[in-house]
């Protein structure tokens, strides 16, 4: 359903404004929105009695009060029984009431080992790196994989666009406060440390010495200018705010691990840096602003990257600045439990959800995306297994609630619930890749890998033209026309050109923070498992030099088409015999299978029931594989009746034409572009780009009558792969013309079909239809209504159950 029931919201922070038992209140009352009748209702309580109990002692403590707020509850939700549309005023003044009489109470956290109020640690985490949680599946270091085939096509497109000449002419980076420029489009400085953490593993990815000195440039004049108390980068005095060191320090690690040179001069610096940090959080500051509260897992990663890697008699400080974060960062575990997440459309939430709401903090769906690693990292030094359990929770509710069918988070900015005519950002889908591949090496649970598969050959490709010249904001589901919106906005808090193809439209964010998507991706695809094991972990043409936990030297490259084509072929070779793992995606068919020509051995495939891989032992020397999965047409079920429809890793949408219109570039209003600075000179490469639909849009399928179809001989793709018409396969079939109105300038949310109905009619003739990979087809709809054909033609029409 495009509408889903929620529970409260009422995850606590501190006593500041007892704000969590307001939101209590907020919360029920936006339940009833979805109430439909009293029996509807009453059902609801039933299904809810035990979790709602549960809620009710998670979310505050001590005995009077328990009871108190409990009764409360009861009360307000009586109401709601028997006068659905009146309770909320009196409720509300009953729980400002309470509230104003009663002194706020701590809410209990899942306990761990460690109390960081008592300013100690515990001691068996100080030795060396085995106390840390091990990875399930343990990364590689950057450099160690190489792109091949269409990977690499992508990463040169990236060096040669956007993402590799922002150093050279876009304000926000080329004359970042952070080099000694004075040009921003946040007081959070965030810009250029976003930009680092992408360019430095495109550069060691590619090998690209150009993009390289920009790196190295970089790193020279903030290590150089870094502040005598530790600090970096700007605000020098006052605002100093800890968020955008994050990204940035995610940068360094990476640096660090492509050329280890560098460490001498990288690791005294972070290091410098942290203890000064570990300082500012002790005093309780850092935190201006409620960025960095929610996106704090990216430094526990790095902490513990350098707690393992790079210890230098430090580690009481490094364990310590992670309790530190833990305590002062949002509580995300917490808000992945049945009475604190928000499972509602968020549009319908009373009072609503703006930006100076608390919950909009963990509604952003930036936020959302960063924080969906947070479990993992905080597992990994507290070994509470809890946490473990919330992130699989807030992973599947995420998306079950709040997803796209490309792989993403809708959220245009905030969250809302399953409309298909709601933007997902780009931002958020390149973090969310990077969370999804952080979270499939720390738990090894298969679906972490598929979903982030799902997201780099869907949501990423299709906000960047092929060129990577021009980008967009926002990507919606059902997107007949990328054009800027004239009339009523349709989204939550982003502006008329969110769909335009450009530099940086409606917000610069996007633009320096696209970089770290497929680079990230490449860098992860590899993983080291086990005693002598080296697997294949996001899928794509890629080779790795490495060794495994044994020593034992192995290289592989991989090459093929896929997702364009689902054969891959492995030459391999290896000092000693060693097992190769190949994850295996969860659509796969019986008809997969694994040949190794040298040995005329052809077997199918057994993936591992928790991390899908399925092994292949090899002895030294040279071997061939050649691994063939197999899938068929898959339909995901959407709102009302509509259906998404893939084959592989790709997501398929209905091709509705492709028509541009080349525009001026605009710079974004957002951005400070100082005189000191000198005037912006964009080169020629850069326009804003709006596309039209130039076929119908309001098509229904009848979903039987789909045909998967590949023109590829061979592992050779079009470049770019991801323009109009690019990718060799498309799926045929017929569909009809329906009644589809718009709303606010998008195809409109579809109503919901009489009970026991699951087509809708058609209102003109069968007509063929033709389905395309997403991310090749910049105007689109990927959420598509089932028709019952027997109504086209100007026939009656009936429903057909």
């Amino acid at each position: 359903m495009v509408s889903n029931r929620s529970m409260h919201d009422a995850q606590s922070e501190d006593c500041r404004g007892k704000r969590p038992y307001k939101e209590l209140g907020d919360q029920i009352g936006a339940q009833s929105h979805y109430m439909e009748s009293k029996d509807a209702t009453r059902a609801w309580l039933k299904d809810r009695r035990e979790p709602s109990a549960k809620s009710a002692s998670e979310t505050i403590s001590g005995n009077g009060c328990l009871k108190v707020v409990k009764l409360l509850c009861f009360v307000a939700l009586l109401s709601c029984l028997f006068a659905p549309w009146s309770w909320w005023p009196r409720a509300d003044r009953i729980f400002n009431s309470y509230l104003q009489s009663t002194p706020c109470l701590p809410v209990p956290e899942t306990t761990d080992m460690f109390t960081p109020s008592t300013g100690k640690h515990p001691q068996h985490l100080i030795d060396n790196k085995t106390h840390l949680a091990p990875f399930a599946l343990e990364p590689l270091p950057l450099g160690s994989i190489k792109p091949n085939g269409w990977i690499k096509d992508q990463l040169k497109l990236m060096a040669t666009g956007l993402a590799g000449h922002q150093y050279d002419f876009y304000h926000i980076v080329k004359h970042s406060p952070w080099i000694g420029g004075h040009s921003e489009y946040s007081p959070l400085n965030e810009g250029l440390p976003y930009w680092f953490n992408g360019l430095v593993p495109l550069a060691y990815g590619l090998n690209d010495s150009r993009l390289q000195s920009q790196v190295l440039d970089v790193l020279d004049k903030v290590l150089t200018n870094q502040h005598s108390d530790g600090w970096l980068g700007p605000e020098p005095l006052g605002h100093r705010d800890l968020w955008a060191r994050f990204p940035f320090c995610l940068g360094l690690i990476q640096l660090v691990e492509a050329d280890p040179r560098l460490s001498e001069r990288i690791i005294p610096a972070v290091y410098k840096f942290i203890e000064l940090m570990h300082s500012m959080l002790a005093d309780e500051r850092g935190f201006q602003d409620f960025w960095g509260e929610v996106r704090y897992p990216d430094m526990l990663v790095v902490l513990q990257w350098l707690y393992e890697k790079h210890p230098q008699n430090k580690s009481h400080v490094t364990i310590e600045t992670m309790y530190q974060l833990k305590e002062r960062g949002f509580n995300w575990p917490m808000y992945w439990t049945e009475s604190n997440y928000i499972f509602a459309d968020l549009d319908t939430v009373q009072p609503p959800i703006r930006g100076d709401s608390y919950r909009y903090r963990h509604s952003h769906s930036v936020n959302v995306g960063q924080g969906l690693s947070a479990g993992a990292a905080l597992y990994r030094f507290t070994k509470n297994e809890s946490f473990l359990a919330a992130n699989r929770r807030g992973v599947n509710w995420t998306f079950a609630y709040h997803g796209d069918p490309a792989g993403s988070i809708i959220g245009d900015e905030r969250e809302s619930g399953l409309g298909p005519n709601r933007g997902s950002e780009l931002c958020t889908a390149v973090e969310t890749m990077s969370s999804l591949s952080y979270l499939y090496q720390v738990l090894g649970d298969s679906n972490f890998a598929d979903r982030c598969e799902l997201a780099a050959f869907n949501a990423l490709p299709v906000s960047i033209t092929g060129d990577h010249w021009a980008r967009q904001y926002l990507a919606v589901a059902n997107e007949p026309f990328a054009m800027t919106i004239d009339g009523p906005n349709p989204f939550y808090n982003t502006g008329a050109q969110s769909l335009v193809y450009g530099l940086d439209p409606n917000y610069p964010c996007c633009t320096v923070n696209m970089p770290q998507g497929l680079p990230k991706f490449l860098s992860a695809s590899f993983v080291r498992i086990g005693p002598n094991g080296i697997g294949h972990a996001l899928l794509g043409p890629a080779s790795v030099s490495t060794t495994t936990a044994q020593g034992v030297s192995v290289n592989i490259t991989c090459t093929t088409a896929y997702p364009f084509n689902n054969t891959l072929t492995y030459k391999v070779s290896s000092s000693a015999p060693f097992i190769l793992y190949l994850r295996v995606p969860s659509w796969y068919s019986f008809r997969s299978h694994i040949t190794i020509p040298a040995e005329s051995v052809s077997y199918s495939v057994s993936p591992d029931a928790h991390n899908g891989m399925t092994p292949v032992t090899l002895r030294s020397g040279s071997n061939t594989i050649i691994y063939s999965l197999d899938t068929d047409i898959r339909l995901s079920p959407r709102g009302n009746s509509s259906v998404s429809i893939y084959h592989g890793a790709l997501l398929y949408a209905l091709d509705v034409g492709h028509s541009t219109n080349i525009l001026a570039p605009t710079l974004n209003a957002n951005t400070t572009y100082s005189p000191l600075d000198g005037p912006p000179s964009l080169p020629h490469q850069v326009r804003d780009i709006e596309i039209a639909n130039t076929r119908p849009w309001n098509i229904g399928i009848d979903p039987s009558s789909l045909v998967f179809h590949t023109t590829s001989v061979n592992d050779t793709l079009a470049n770019p792969i991801f323009d109009y018409h690019a990718p060799p396969t498309y799926i045929t079939g017929k569909g009809c013309r329906i009644k589809w109105p718009l709303y606010k300038g998008l195809p409109a949310a579809l109503p919901k079909l009489p009970r026991g109905v699951a087509k809708r009619n058609c209102t003109g003739n069968v007509t063929d239809v033709v389905l395309r990979p997403y991310g090749s087809l910049k105007v689109h709809m990927a959420e598509i209504p089932i028709v019952d054909l027997r109504t086209a033609g100007g026939s009656p029409g009936i429903w057909v159950s």
